[in-house]
Formats: structure tokens, C-alpha cells, sequence
């Protein structure tokens, strides 16, 4: 009986911490990209409040864990930001507007110029989006960004330096939401 109870414990004990909650959502501790064999760890999720309200909840996958901004930056490999709306519902233009003020709060005056074009091309990629609506941004070198909503492939922008572009509105110097920042790097 001892052995039993040791083993239905110790079972118990390993799911827990091999998935995170965050506002009753189960957030997952890995993840691949369709058709894609590489495994993506969970580095950290949080919440993106605005104002009083809870948004979205904002998870960040890499293929090995990284505390610092920098570090994800430059980490090879395939990345995941994926946001799972918690707020009723969000019109395809504040979600661009929101895209807009991420890239102009963190990229200099050269880089938004740079990047005009992809930016533009992945706000057209988007839709109004209700509570339990999924986003992943999906990026896979030398293929570029996926956007993904509920499952569906939306379209990619391409290239390898739109994705850090896009990583900044997270874990830039301005970030939308600092205590997300922290959360996605795992601090919290």
C-alpha cells in the first residue's frame, strides 16, 4: 500500500509542475509548431492588464530557458508568443493600435522605417478577437513569423529580425505591460 500511495503522489506532484495556471487557464510547459519536431519550453506567462481589466494572458516559449531580454533576442531557434484573450471582446483596430504603440514605444526611428512594411503586413493579418481566442506567434527561422489564430495559420511575415522587432513590445525597454515582461522572463 505504501508504494502505491508513494507512486499516485509523487504522479500528482509531477503534473503540477509541469503545467502553470494563471487565471484558470492551464498553460502548457511545452509546445511545437505545426509540423515542426522541435519541442518549445514554457520560460515563463503572466497577465497584460490595461487599466482595471485583464486582457490577455501572454506566454513565451523558447527552445532553452532565458532570464534576460538580450538573451531571447539571441537565442537560436524556434520561439512562441502566445496570447489567450481574457477580455470579452477586442476589435482588430485596437489590437493593431496596440501593435503600433508596442513598435514605436521600442524601435528607434531606423528600425520602424526598416520595418514598415512587415509591420503593416502583420496588422493585416488580424481579426477582432473574443474571450478564449488563442494568438500564437509562431517564428521559425529562415521562414519567419506564423501568425496563427485559433488554430488557423493567418499568414507569415518574413524574416528573421521582424520577430525580435516583435519581441520587443513584450520585453522591450517600454514594454505594454512591465509585470508581464517579468513574467514572461520567468521572474515571477
Amino acid at each position: 500500500m505504501k508504494p502505491l500511495f508513494l507512486a499516485l503522489f509523487c504522479s500528482i506532484f509531477s503534473m503540477s509542475i509541469q503545467a502553470k495556471t494563471v487565471a484558470d487557464i492551464e498553460i502548457v510547459d511545452t509546445v511545437s509548431h505545426s509540423n515542426q519536431s522541435t519541442k518549445l519550453v514554457l520560460n515563463g506567462a503572466g497577465i497584460r492588464t490595461k487599466f482595471i481589466f485583464d486582457i490577455y494572458i501572454g506566454s513565451l516559449y523558447l527552445e532553452k530557458k532565458q532570464l534576460q531580454a538580450k538573451d531571447v533576442y539571441n537565442s537560436p531557434g524556434e520561439k512562441r508568443i502566445s496570447m489567450h484573450f481574457l477580455y470579452d471582446e477586442i476589435s482588430k483596430e485596437k489590437l493593431v493600435n496596440g501593435w503600433n504603440d508596442g513598435f514605436e514605444n521600442n524601435l528607434s526611428k531606423n528600425e520602424l522605417v526598416k520595418f514598415k512594411d512587415q509591420i503593416n503586413q502583420f496588422n493585416n493579418l488580424f481579426v477582432a478577437v473574443k474571450k478564449g481566442d488563442v494568438i500564437n506567434l509562431n517564428f521559425i527561422p529562415t521562414t519567419g513569423t506564423r501568425v496563427v489564430i485559433n488554430g488557423k495559420s493567418n499568414g507569415i511575415v518574413e524574416g528573421d529580425d521582424f520577430f525580435i522587432a516583435l519581441l520587443k513590445i513584450w520585453l522591450g525597454d517600454e514594454p505594454a505591460d512591465s509585470d508581464l515582461k517579468e513574467a514572461m522572463l520567468g521572474s515571477e
